[in-house]
């Protein structure tokens, strides 16, 4: 299904520039942008992917992965066809790299979606797999019949959106779990084919709007690991999304152009933790990484684990219902409820 696109602009020779990712396309008619499924029809802009879908599933919001984020919950998580980025390491390369004809898919309207979510009892609506910003329209107007429906909204994001795009979905946009791949432009550069500072903006933007904002930073051996860039990384975190941002410091595993790289040691992964902390910030975690016991979540007054998670569910809480913590009564940053056993 293709629809009009949202936030672009109308050039001479019929050309159009598209305004929804900070790639900002100049687009010439019969082309698309980057991202491959947005596409200048005869001077106007279109999705080419309006309630196309690859990818659904009901899953744990640990998965996400979200710490913070109504802990114990289940979301209705869909996906669909497309990148704006064109990462070397990525998981789901079979949909975010591959063209409308290569790529399995079913329409799903809006509509139909939060009467599934709701169906399937999930508590929250996420768009995720693949870069959600490319489906804007999709998941705007998802976003605003979730809100009505009562539901919650996630955005798992590279967080390329631009600002004027973020803004406008922001009222019905609850989480923006982003991906800061790297602290570096050469990286982002070479790996991703991005910049990192529009990256940066977005988290700063999404937690000035008021969303609840987790960060997960995928750590690959010999190119964003250094003790120096986690630090960087730790304290730009510290000081402009405050120190109570969870971060996720997750295990990198060879996939798609990258596999000549071994899996992240999980000694890297227990200095970033270290090096997190002693920026200052207090809910880092280790992902990937299944049984790591830097999986749950401690109270950062007396060190005693509120949340103990299992393989992407929660297997104890000690979180009292105003969420602080059952040990010492210190408050504990949640966005809505426990909804655990």
């Amino acid at each position: 299904m293709i629809k009009e696109a949202m936030f672009y602009e109308k050039l001479e020779d019929g050309k159009v520039r598209c305004s929804l990712c900070n790639h900002r396309c100049r687009i010439s008619k019969g082309k698309t942008g980057i991202c491959g499924v947005r596409e200048n029809r005869e001077g106007t802009l279109y999705s080419l992917i309006y309630a196309t879908v690859s990818s659904e599933a009901v899953d744990p919001i640990e998965k996400k992965p979200l710490f913070h984020f109504n802990p114990g919950s289940s979301v209705y998580s869909l996906g669909t066809i497309g990148c704006n980025f064109r990462c070397k390491h990525c998981q789901n390369w079979t949909i975010s790299q591959v063209g409308l004809d290569e790529a399995n898919s079913i329409e799903i309207t809006p509509k139909q979606a939060i009467e599934k979510a709701l169906a399937l009892g999930c508590r929250s609506v996420a768009w995720t797999y693949n870069e959600p910003t490319i489906w804007y329209e999709y998941t705007y107007d998802s976003a605003k019949l979730a809100k009505e429906a009562g539901l919650d909204t996630v955005y798992v994001t590279n967080g390329y959106i631009t600002p004027e795009a973020l803004e406008h979905i922001s009222p019905y946009l609850d989480a923006f779990r982003v991906d800061i791949k790297a602290f570096s432009e050469k990286f982002y550069k070479e790996v991703v084919g991005a910049r990192l500072a529009p990256v940066l903006e977005s988290a700063k933007l999404a937690r000035e709007l008021g969303m609840h904002v987790e960060v997960v930073n995928l750590v690959i051996p010999t190119l964003n690991d250094s003790g120096d860039e986690l630090r960087e990384l730790s304290k730009w975190v510290f000081e402009n999304l405050g120190e109570d941002t969870p971060v996720h410091f997750t295990r990198f595993q060879p996939n798609y152009k990258m596999k000549d790289l071994p899996p992240t040691p999980v000694e890297t992964l227990e200095m970033a933790h270290l090096i997190a902390l002693e920026a200052g910030l207090k809910y880092v975690y280790i992902g990937n990484v299944f049984g790591h016991k830097y999986e749950n979540t401690f109270c950062p007054s007396c060190g005693e684990p509120v949340i103990v998670r299992g393989v992407f569910d929660v297997r104890d809480n000690n979180l009292t219902p105003e969420h602080k913590c059952g040990n010492c009564g210190a408050p504990i940053i949640i966005y809505g409820d426990y909804c655990g056993d």
